[in-house]
């Protein structure tokens, strides 16, 4: 409701500052617009700008979208011909009613009697000083031009701009539910495997990891569903999944996670940060050996900084750290929610794997 009542408002205020637009740079612009009344040619200059408003708003909503838009060329070029016709009609009649039709009964009345001190009674009085010379009628016609022809390209730019844009606004979230859609089958499928390997050790540690768990979905399934989710509820989760994974490692991997800073009511696209997180325990755990991953974040004042590094598993000592659909699915993210406000610097050597994320928050 606050929206269209600021979209309403916008457009009277486009509209009013239209009208005014020929009074705000003339010399003498509050003097003009006393005159609409009594000057015919200041009338015919009001009469014109209220003309080319009103064509100016049924182009763009009428004539683009029902005739342009639906590739009805011919309809759509007679239309604009037929308004440039009844326009340019109308103007010409006030015109002509405003100028013209004074001086018709000025001829037909009796013989006017020049007032004294005039030596040519032949010659009219001499025009008063404050009334202003009515420019050319060429000029007004080629003024009126221009302004029916800003008002059609104008108004065409405009629309023609504005569903491009909306397009590209319905093919980004078509994409962003596309990738969203992947996550929660991603997401249970990794967690589901940490329960797994608790119930098969028979760990005393299996309710607590249940527990765990349903937190976890209780947040992807019902508040992970929105565009933006609380900066504190993302940071919430993260600390579930971690505990999740302590209880499913137990002493084998060493964990350093460590969260600073205050959200303070900021928000962030839900499930942002948990893939590289997911990575780091699904390809940094050796059995075998001990393991180490270390997770840092820091809420700054406009920015959120992520560090999660993990040492790599023999296994890919000689090939590149494996991303997953995870990884894959936030960087596309990333790229389509925070263009040009986010970092994402991976380094991958023989032997780590370290992921650098900032985010800047709005």
């Amino acid at each position: 409701m606050k929206q269209r009542a600021r979209f309403i408002i916008s457009h009277i205020g486009f509209g009013l500052a239209f009208l005014a637009l020929p009074y705000i740079f003339a010399p003498n612009g509050l003097g003009q617009l006393g005159q609409i009344v009594s000057n015919p040619h200041e009338l015919t200059n009001f009469l014109s700008y209220l003309l080319m408003l009103a064509f100016f708003y049924g182009h763009y909503y009428v004539l683009i979208p029902r005739f342009y838009f639906q590739e009805r060329l011919l309809t759509y070029g007679l239309s604009i011909a037929t308004c440039f016709i009844i326009i340019f009609g109308l103007l010409f009649w006030v015109d002509r009613r405003t100028v013209f039709s004074p001086m018709m009964e000025i001829t037909r009345g009796p013989r006017q009697e020049h007032p004294p001190g005039h030596p040519y009674p032949e010659m009219p009085p001499p025009r008063p000083e404050n009334e202003k010379q009515k420019p050319p009628v060429g000029f007004e016609l080629s003024h009126s031009l221009f302004l029916f022809l800003v008002g059609v390209f104008g108004s065409l730019a405009l629309q023609v701009n504005n569903r491009l844009r909306r397009t590209q606004q319905e093919k980004l979230n078509a994409e962003l539910s596309y990738l969203k859609a992947q996550i929660n089958p991603h997401f249970l499928f990794n967690t589901l495997n940490t329960i797994y390997a608790l119930a098969i050790e028979k760990s005393d540690s299996t309710p607590e990891a249940i527990v765990e768990l349903s937190a976890l979905m209780r947040y992807v399934i019902r508040d992970a569903q929105g565009e933006q989710v609380p900066l504190a509820r993302e940071l919430e989760y993260i600390n579930h999944y971690i505990a999740l994974q302590k209880l499913r490692l137990g002493e084998t991997v060493q964990i350093e996670a460590s969260v600073t800073g205050t959200p303070n009511g900021r928000k962030i696209t839900p499930l942002i940060l948990i893939s590289f997180i997911e990575n780091a325990f699904k390809y940094g755990v050796n059995p075998q050996e001990r393991s180490l991953i270390r997770i840092v974040i820091n809420v700054g004042q406009d920015k959120l900084s992520m560090n999660v590094a993990n040492k790599k598993l023999r296994l890919f000592y000689e090939e590149e750290m494996p991303g997953g659909i995870g990884v894959k699915n936030t960087k596309a993210r990333l790229d389509l929610l925070y263009p040009n406000k986010h970092l994402l610097v991976i380094t991958d050597t023989d032997t780590d794997y370290t992921v650098d994320l900032t985010i800047y928050l709005s």
